[in-house]
């Protein structure tokens, strides 16, 4: 135990790099998160009815989920860094454009635009964060890499609406632009190991073909896949619900989501990396019902914040750890298959969920939506259940094997 001890603290997590591109992927997630409660504001200034701010919305994350599956291919011809690096300049050219469309169609040509940047920019942003960590410590690395994208998407509404109340529409696209060409100047200053020889035909092969879905990581793709639906609930309805149950601030809420997803990474990282997937992904599910169930029953503020809390040691722990594991299911050079895939699955079930769940809503209630994710979270775990009973009994005969 004190060797494994020794020989993991000895391999550095917090270098100059890793914290460079942590921040910088933080500030790309705060100017996204910035336009979801404003620009549909300015679409409707412009005259926009609610299917094309609709549209507006959902062409940004087709065109993310359209360009991820060719990043394996442009990482096999070009830098990743400067691919990035791309990546968040199409992010704050957009970002800084859409204070010049005259139109609705300007604006859904700069989504796509955006989302193309953004898909590159997310891929990436995780595949060289794995590279600046030691694999021992790559669950608690993944962990921490993630707070920032936890904070941004708490705070980032928060600045975007708050620009927007005390300036103007320029002021809230060019602060959005200005965060951006941080995170790009940030990305500058972060290093990569050299890049890897391909030493056989089929690793070339591989990086050379666009591949929609990495087949080693589909079931963990699932899983995230469900995860969004539940997290779609959140991020679509909750403050709808919130103010048919007469709670107020909002804000709070997000904040204390923000703050539990924290906490649960200071430690739920480490478990992975020292006791499995399992250690992490179940218990997580059951505090994500949790806070779901809490969510459907509170009756005041309180209830309503704890609701929150549950949910965000919940969702807090689950991302990271399915990231993680994706990654560790593959190879070095099919580390942009995985994440594009892992991203893809939960993009889908967001934007999925959320379209679906909006229907449910309008034909039952808010409390039927939060029963459903419920429900989604169950079939989860579930799932994993099976998975981890199956590979349980698949050592055990391959060791029974080995034996004889």
């Amino acid at each position: 135990m004190h060797t494994l001890t020794s020989d993991r603290s000895s391999q550095k997590l917090w270098g100059r790099s890793f914290i460079f591109i942590m921040l910088a992927n933080a500030l790309l997630f705060m100017a996204f998160e910035m336009l979801l409660p404003t620009l549909p504001l300015f679409v409707s200034s412009l005259g926009g009815d609610a299917s094309q701010i609709g549209l507006v919305t959902g062409i940004f994350m087709f065109s993310a989920i359209l360009v991820r599956p060719f990043t394996s291919v442009l990482a096999a011809r070009m830098n990743k860094k400067f691919l990035l690096i791309i990546g968040i300049a199409i992010c704050a050219l957009a970002t800084g454009s859409y204070y010049l469309s005259s139109g609705i169609g300007i604006i859904l040509v700069l989504r796509v635009i955006h989302g193309f940047g953004f898909g590159l920019a997310t891929t990436y942003f995780a595949t060289i964060a794995t590279e600046n960590m030691p694999k021992s410590r790559r669950g608690e690395g993944m962990g921490y890499f993630g707070v920032g994208e936890t904070v941004a998407i708490s705070i980032g509404p928060l600045i975007g609406t708050s620009l927007l109340l005390q300036y103007n529409y320029q002021s809230l696209f060019m602060g959005g632009m200005c965060i951006l060409l941080l995170a790009l100047l940030m990305t500058i200053f972060v290093s990569r190991k050299p890049q890897q020889d391909f030493d056989s035909e089929s690793q070339i092969a591989h990086i050379a073909s666009v591949k929609l879905i990495e087949k080693k990581v589909l079931f963990p793709s699932l899983l995230i896949l469900l995860v969004g639906i539940a997290a779609g609930s959140i991020m679509s309805f909750v403050a709808l619900f919130a103010a048919e149950r007469g709670f107020s601030n909002i804000a709070w809420f997000f904040f204390i989501v923000a703050i539990a997803s924290f906490v649960v990474r200071l430690f739920s990282g480490t478990m992975f990396d020292r006791l499995g997937p399992g250690s992490v992904l179940l218990p997580s599910a059951v505090f994500a019902i949790a806070g779901l169930l809490v969510l459907i029953l509170a009756q005041n503020q309180v209830q309503f914040l704890i609701a929150g809390a549950l949910y965000g040691f919940g969702f807090g722990a689950i991302f990271p750890a399915i990231q993680t594991w994706c990654v560790n299911l593959v190879e070095e050079h099919e580390h942009e298959n995985a994440m594009a895939s892992f991203f893809n699955f939960f993009d889908l079930g967001i934007g999925g969920g959320s379209l679906v769940l909006g229907m449910v809503a309008s034909a039952f209630s808010y409390t039927v939506v939060y029963t459903i994710s419920i429900a989604v979270l169950v079939i989860y775990i579930l799932l994993y259940s099976v998975y981890s009973l199956k590979q349980r009994q698949y050592e055990d005969h391959s060791l029974g094997v080995h034996i004889e």
